[in-house]
């Protein structure tokens, strides 16, 4: 073994130490889990930090593979500033893209590591207990009409039960949740991933929460890789949107992470989830990878 990677092991002890019988909630994209040999690399980061002793949950999504799903069987995507509108041909693609293709992808890449990993649903359990979206009124930017929208069968958060998580995390099982939800009327709903990772993250007390996408952290300019931002305190990224160094998407992430941390999650994650070793490189490394935001 080289020199370097002993001294990597070092590194990595006192992580491993502290760590051990904490809770991370991990969030996959679609575009994470779209290629074989990267969803392999992953699954290994995934079973190694088991192995250390850490409870793992896993929450994935999906649009990437069911937009192209829908294309290949000429099923009409409508996607209005960035949220689907999920109609009944629509929501049938997404309960055998989620609950199926790559829910069971995944499940088969841990398996193949010695992992005993459960394959659920927001709705098995009655884990993700969800309501509709109400129509919303949206304002075209260029014409500033207002229109009112349906997103259909989107939904939003009502409640979260983490009974059935926390019975397979004590028994040694990696839980690995796709994005639906359901009422108590048994309608199915999609749900945003992040969402759902969040509020897990929040009932679960979780350590960390990780978010897997194709961008390597927070940028304050998106096309410079020197301005990323490492490791920030909420006051840090409170003061960022105040003071308007923060612009444009990163706005409602800093947000969004400010609020999960003032609900009891001691950290978040952005990092890149098609980086080999990222993973294991921001848990294990003082270094890391990507950005973490801390509570105070």
């Amino acid at each position: 073994m080289k020199i370097e990677n002993i001294d990597l092991l070092r590194e990595s002890l006192p992580y491993i130490q502290r760590f051990k019988g904490k809770t991370f909630v991990v969030k996959f994209s679609g575009k994470v889990t779209e290629d074989r040999e990267n969803l392999a690399s992953l699954a290994e980061e995934l079973a190694l930090m088991h192995q250390v002793g850490i409870r793992v949950c896993v929450v994935h999504g999906g649009g990437k593979q069911l937009t192209e799903l829908a294309k290949k069987l000429g099923v009409v995507q409508t996607v209005i500033e960035g949220r689907r509108v999920t109609d009944d041909d629509t929501l049938d693609l997404a309960k055998m893209i989620f609950r199926g293709k790559i829910n069971t992808e995944i499940l088969a890449e841990l398996r193949r590591r010695g992992i005993e990993a459960v394959g659920l649903s927001g709705v098995d359990g009655g884990v993700v207990k969800a309501v509709r979206r109400p129509p919303r009124e949206i304002i075209d930017k260029e014409t500033g009409t207002a229109s009112t929208v349906d997103y259909g069968h989107v939904g939003d958060i009502a409640d979260v039960d983490v009974r059935l998580i926390d019975l397979l995390l004590e028994n040694g099982y990696m839980p690995v949740i796709s994005s639906l939800g359901a009422d108590d009327d048994g309608k199915i709903y999609n749900i945003n991933a992040d969402t759902i990772a969040a509020e897990i993250a929040v009932c679960l007390s979780a350590e960390k929460l990780i978010l897997l996408s194709d961008v390597n952290g927070i940028y304050l300019n998106e096309n410079d890789e020197a301005t990323k931002l490492s490791r920030v305190t909420t006051t840090d990224a409170r003061h960022l949107i105040d003071s308007g160094r923060a612009t444009g998407g990163m706005i409602p992430k800093l947000e969004n992470l400010i609020a999960l941390l003032g609900r009891g999650v001691r950290s978040a994650h952005i990092i890149s989830g098609n980086k080999r070793n990222a993973l294991l490189s921001e848990v294990f490394t003082n270094e890391g990878t990507g950005t973490m935001i801390v509570a105070e």
